[in-house]
């Protein structure tokens, strides 16, 4: 399916659509904002024990009233509207598509495959239960046109950060350690994988069966270098200016090892001998492709698009249908889109949806799907144009026998 601006035909079904929706939101958000009154977060509770107030039964109860009634106010124009907005999705495309105007084309493609011949890029994806403000309380989550704003900031902020690389050679073949916020120095001392002192300058450690190469750019930043091996030495001599900045509290006597998370050992997963286990507060830095699922919102996924445009130039989002659609396409009246969200750096050429037809319970309001991308990622030697695919979807979130997750 090519793609277009407007996921509309021609301007004027756009323009009639835009009606219907203006008519409706005001009831959807009047009702929104009463069921938001009455469930608070934990935060807002434990906010308002701190600051001692005792008004919040009040402000529930009038609050509710007042909201009731501008619903029931807004009912029939929001009616209205639902006649106008409800037709029209039957000739709407099932995404929406933001294209950023890059600075120069080079931005936009990977010349790997045209200089070497080979080429890497990096993949990221999140859940982030961006509901409408009512019903992300509900997973103790609130403001999210609030929470989707940071989350573009912070998703920018990591992915623009200086790219470091340790480089280690040894018998092992660990290769290139990942950037994280392990070898970025912080403030604070108590965050994961801080270290404790000041951080030491770049050394280059050498023993009898590793040899470790550490590039560094020019910066105020230090990176310490992480011997790949993880058996234990012991040494009488003094404790070298070395670091291991994965250590925790609980593993100051070791190097070069960490054991699993403990939720990631209760649910059965195990560590491998050559394999760190890693946190990071920081978003993965040189992501390409971006792939996000629960992006429900309308005005969450304008946000996100907002903030991400100037790195990731091709974006789509409100991905999915709308309302009753033809037979064998949704089983069910859809309330929601499919919350898949994906934001390219490379040009998308071609977009499909497909709607997962057998959805149960709660998800059967959402048109939870598959959404599939071609990708022009750059030329090869003989500049004939590169394409990748790349598929972004959302599976059945409630719990329940394996037998009852099938699509």
């Amino acid at each position: 399916m090519a793609l277009r601006a407007s996921p509309f035909p021609n301007g004027f079904v756009s323009g009639i659509h835009a009606v219907g929706w203006a008519f409706i939101l005001p009831c959807f958000w009047f009702l929104d904002r009463l069921i938001a009154v009455c469930k608070s977060t934990t935060q807002e509770k434990t906010q308002r024990l701190e600051e001692e107030c005792y008004l919040h039964p009040l402000k529930v109860f009038f609050g509710s009233i007042i909201f009731f009634i501008l619903f029931l106010a807004t009912a029939p124009l929001a009616f209205l509207g639902f006649l106008l907005w409800a037709p029209l999705q039957a000739c709407r495309r099932p995404f929406n598509y933001h294209r950023e105007t890059p600075s120069s084309p080079e931005k936009e493609t990977h010349r790997g495959f045209e200089l070497v011949g080979k080429a890497s890029f990096g993949f990221a994806t999140a859940n982030l239960c961006l509901l409408p403000d009512s019903l992300a309380r509900f997973n103790n989550l609130g403001h999210t046109q609030s929470r989707a704003g940071a989350i573009g900031q912070r998703i920018v902020q990591g992915v623009c950060r200086p790219h470091i690389r340790i480089f280690v050679d040894s018998p092992s073949s660990c290769g290139t350690l990942s950037p994280s916020s392990s070898i970025l120095p912080t403030g604070n001392s108590s965050t994961y994988g801080a270290t404790d002192r000041q951080a030491q300058p770049p050394v280059i450690h050498h023993s009898d069966s590793a040899e470790g190469h550490v590039s560094v750019p020019k910066s105020n930043s230090h990176v310490v270098c992480v011997p790949c091996d993880d058996t234990e030495e012991p040494s009488s001599e003094s404790p070298s200016p070395l670091l291991n900045s994965n250590q925790n509290s609980n593993q100051q006597g070791r190097t070069g090892h960490r054991s699993a998370p403990r939720p990631l050992l209760s649910q059965g997963l195990r560590q491998q001998d050559n394999i760190p286990w890693e946190v990071s507060s920081l978003f993965p830095a040189n992501v390409d492709i971006l792939c996000l699922e629960e992006v429900f919102d309308k005005r969450a996924a304008q946000k996100l698009t907002q903030a991400l445009r100037p790195i990731f130039g091709h974006i789509l989002y409100d991905v999915g249908l709308y309302a009753c659609q033809p037979p064998c396409s949704c089983s069910s009246f859809k309330f929601f889109n499919s919350g898949l969200f994906l934001a390219s750096r490379f040009p998308v050429l071609e977009a499909q949806y497909h709607c997962f037809p057998n959805s149960r319970g709660e998800d059967a309001l959402a048109a939870k799907g598959l959404l599939s991308a071609k990708v022009l990622i750059g030329k090869n030697r003989k500049q004939k144009k590169v394409v990748g695919y790349f598929n972004c979807t959302h599976l059945h979130a409630p719990e329940g026998k394996s037998n009852d997750l099938i699509w």
